[in-house]
């Protein structure tokens, strides 16, 4: 009788987030071009499709559901604070650059226990659309957040 190799599920606690320029749009690489993080939470990798219901005449047991839209949910990224500026300006370049904006993607890598890359998802056509920096509070002791909201134009699973 042969035995299975155990596959331990992925951990959700160990990914990377980087950025990449779009293909499409872009002028020219910048500083954004090197751009990457470690997060300590990344949240709303969703996609929602919207199914349309179309009611037939002659059918009296339920409509019938077809494919409609789809939506992705704003992703979120908490980090700590660090001196590079990265962030901001990328946020800062996108809010002076109007319906032109600069688009990344982004791709979030979960790591298995080895460190290896295990599962990719890619956004696409990735925009900030909240820079939020820590509280500044002199008696705090916890460590200062750094917070990105990201909103994008597709989600994509790579491996």
């Amino acid at each position: 009788m042969a035995i299975n190799s155990r596959q331990d599920p992925i951990s959700p606690f160990r990914f990377q987030v980087s950025f990449s320029e779009e293909p499409l749009g872009g002028s020219g690489t910048s500083a954004l071009s090197s751009l990457d993080g470690g997060f300590a939470e990344c949240t709303g990798l969703e996609a929602t499709m919207e199914p349309v219901a179309i009611r037939e005449g002659g059918r009296n047991y339920g409509a019938a559901q077809r494919v409609g839209p789809v939506s992705f949910a704003t992703v979120v990224l908490r980090r700590g604070i660090l001196r590079s500026q990265h962030l901001w300006q990328w946020f800062s370049m996108v809010t002076q650059g109007g319906a032109s904006a600069h688009r990344l993607s982004l791709a979030i890598v979960m790591l298995d226990h080895a460190g290896t890359p295990a599962v990719t998802w890619v956004l696409r056509q990735a925009m900030p659309v909240k820079f939020k920096t820590a509280d500044l509070n002199a008696k705090a002791s916890e460590v200062g957040i750094e917070e990105l909201h990201v909103v994008h134009e597709g989600l994509e699973l790579v491996s």
